[in-house]
């Protein structure tokens, strides 16, 4: 079956539709492509590379473009734009550069506003049986550089890079292993590759056009020269000495950052690349003159010339942004800035928009069931335990004190407006009850307490929960106080702990942490065909099992494997959904997997639906006022396509 970019269809036939497990997807079977003819042969190129063009220094846009480019569709309200000008971002952080990846979102394969997967980059794919996939590319279409990007981009991922024991280290996504086993890959022609499994992969293409994407291709001919097979050990050895790399590899690694950004000599296939090399304090993304997009009338994507990153603290930056040194801004910025943002409309030029969350808990509490110490182990494996905690928190003062009344006092569970959503999901243990939580610790033998009220642990010690959190804003200090308040009533003491992001992460792996406060469910708006990876132990980065996770994302080799019936049994629901064939088994294992989490509060959700703030420079066009900001279901911006945000006159 044939998936196109239907954007350059003049018109076509649907002759079948199924639904295919890959993510929400609806794939059309049989499609009768009357035409695919490009909507336009007419291209107009950027002003600011006519000086680059009549230096000859860069082709004219007719031959910078693919044959059958993509043509984008704008939202409604939106349309046509003009070129020029620079957009203003802040980030806290030089790594945060990696951002434009999220935000440029070109992808082989990417979702559209709707959640349904198309053609980007590729001119089309096939897909037999979720088991073999077929991706065929655009005539003409160029790397960042000009170069021609061909199927050799993907031989040498996949031949040099995945199937080299030293380059590959024993690393593998885990979207290209089904069972163990790597898929068979073939080139068919200089424009069409191949990848074929045994038995269905419904997470391949999910992954390929996620935020952080599964990336199949390199610019081989970049890369080649950093890679020992093509450079020849003489010139790798010498290359190792002048970087200070420990050995060819490390080379080739820290040539090799796509999702980083952080070689500005790596080719891209995003609408702008890097041109600053870090460490910086300002980063200045150029046009990328080969993308492959346009717009309706012909024009290529982007419309703005250049983004500029600057970094500041991010304890800054919502000041920074209120007095208009951002044009797009949301990073960073929390819902109790919104009346300081508000106030500043009237003396800077931007908009404060409102946008909707996906996250299935704004925050959660995840008690660690690996912690080290075993008798808060033996205390976070209990279900009554973790019942009890939940039904200590006051979501409802939480939500009125920290989020103004807006949020939803809930579970970490799906969202009311997910097609999977019941409201004991949402409801179950999570009613702010301090009798009933007392009697159900009272029931598991916590009846001893010290002089001030804190229960006591078997072996005497006072029953307080260290609680990590990764120190990066206020708002998690802020729901964690009320949260001590109200466990202080249940014989339950908290106080927090906060690090950076890199030492909190190693706290929790290692099972030095007891507790963590992060963020809820990353897609909070699934349907039956998502893939329900949040809710089983699958990550190290689920920190309610990161060992559990760990175990089973390297197939065995670290963590610890699942010990509690109810762990084996979402990991066996897991692999029963990858399995299923029709929508109602996918379904109806979501339901279990949802049931399960929801009786045993394997996390503790606090509220979720809490709304965003967005500062938008009010000469900034095509950006929503209304939108999803979630990484998983939106990229963020991703999926609004920022190449496609234009400055009015008065802007540029």
């Amino acid at each position: 079956m044939r998936w196109g970019n239907l954007n350059n269809m003049k018109k076509y036939q649907p002759i079948k539709k199924i639904v295919s497990p890959i993510g929400q997807c609806v794939i059309a079977v049989g499609f009768l492509f009357l035409s695919t003819q490009a909507l336009s042969s007419n291209w107009t190129g950027a002003p600011s590379l006519e000086d680059a063009i009549a230096a000859g220094e860069l082709p004219p846009v007719e031959e910078r473009l693919p044959a059958n480019p993509r043509v984008v569709t704008f939202g409604e309200g939106q349309g046509p734009g003009e070129y020029g000008g620079a957009m203003r971002l802040l980030m806290g952080k030089a790594k945060d550069i990696r951002q434009m990846t999220i935000y440029g979102y070109a992808r082989l394969i990417a979702y559209d506003r709707n959640q349904e997967l198309q053609a980007d980059i590729l001119e089309s794919f096939e897909v037999e049986d979720d088991r073999i996939f077929t991706f065929v590319l655009r005539t003409g279409h160029k790397w960042s550089d000009g170069a021609a990007f061909t199927s050799e981009d993907f031989r040498y991922f996949w031949e040099d890079i995945i199937l080299n024991s030293e380059l590959a280290e024993g690393r593998m996504e885990s979207a290209l292993m089904v069972e163990g086993e790597l898929p068979a890959f073939e080139i068919i022609d200089d424009r069409t590759v191949r990848y074929t499994w045994k038995n269905s992969n419904p997470y391949f293409l999910p992954a390929i056009a996620g935020p952080n994407p599964l990336y199949l291709y390199k610019p081989a001919h970049y890369l080649k020269k950093f890679h020992k097979k093509y450079a020849g050990d003489e010139a790798m050895a010498k290359m190792v000495t002048e970087s200070g790399k420990r050995n060819w590899m490390a080379v080739h690694h820290g040539k090799d950052r796509p999702y980083k950004q952080s070689n500005p000599e790596l080719p891209t296939l995003q609408p702008w690349r890097n041109t600053t090399k870090p460490p910086s304090d300002r980063f200045v993304f150029n046009r990328n003159p080969f993308f492959h997009r346009v717009d309706s009338t012909g024009k290529q994507l982007p419309y703005i010339d250049d983004v500029v990153i600057a970094i500041a603290s991010n304890k800054l930056i919502a000041a920074k942004a209120g007095a208009g040194e951002a044009d797009l801004q949301a990073r960073y910025i929390r819902l109790d800035n919104y009346p300081f943002l508000k106030k500043g409309t009237k003396n800077h030029p931007y908009l404060v928009h409102l946008w909707s969350t996906a996250k299935g808990a704004q925050l959660a509490l995840y008690p660690n069931l690996n912690t080290n110490d075993p008798e808060f182990k033996a205390l976070m494996r209990n279900a009554d335990f973790r019942r009890a905690l939940s039904m200590g928190v006051n979501r409802k003062q939480i939500n009125q004190v920290v989020y103004f009344g807006l949020a939803k006092p809930s579970n970490n569970t799906v969202i009311s407006e997910s097609s999977l959503y019941k409201p004991e999901y949402a409801e179950t243990w999570s009613q702010f009850d301090i009798a009933a939580a007392n009697k159900l610790l009272d029931g598991i033998g916590l009846t001893e307490r010290d002089d001030r009220g804190i229960r006591k642990l078997p072996d005497g010690r006072p029953l307080e929960i260290p609680v990590q959190t990764a120190g990066e804003s206020t708002e998690q200090t802020d729901v964690l106080e009320l949260i001590h308040d109200s466990w202080l009533k249940i014989g339950v003491k908290l106080f927090s702990v906060p690090s950076q992001r890199e030492v909190f992460r190693s706290r929790v792996f290692s099972g030095e942490a007891m507790m963590a406060i992060w963020g809820g469910l990353e897609n909070g708006l699934p349907s039956a065909n998502s893939i329900p990876r949040w809710i089983s132990p699958t990550s190290k980065y689920q920190y309610q099992w990161p060992k559990w996770g760990e175990y089973i994302e390297t197939g065995g080799r670290a963590g610890e494997a699942p010990d509690l019936p109810e762990g084996k049994e979402l990991v066996k629901l897991y692999d029963d959904w990858r399995m299923a064939t029709t929508d109602s088994e996918r379904e109806a294992i979501w339901h279990n997997m949802l049931a399960i989490n929801t009786d045993q509060i394997f996390s503790i959700g606090i509220v979720n639906g809490v709304k965003q703030p967005v500062v938008v420079n009010k000469h900034l066009n095509n950006v929503p006022e209304e939108g999803i900001y979630d990484i998983s279901v939106t990229a963020y911006f991703g999926v609004y396509q920022p190449d496609t945000f234009w400055f009015s006159k008065e802007r540029r």
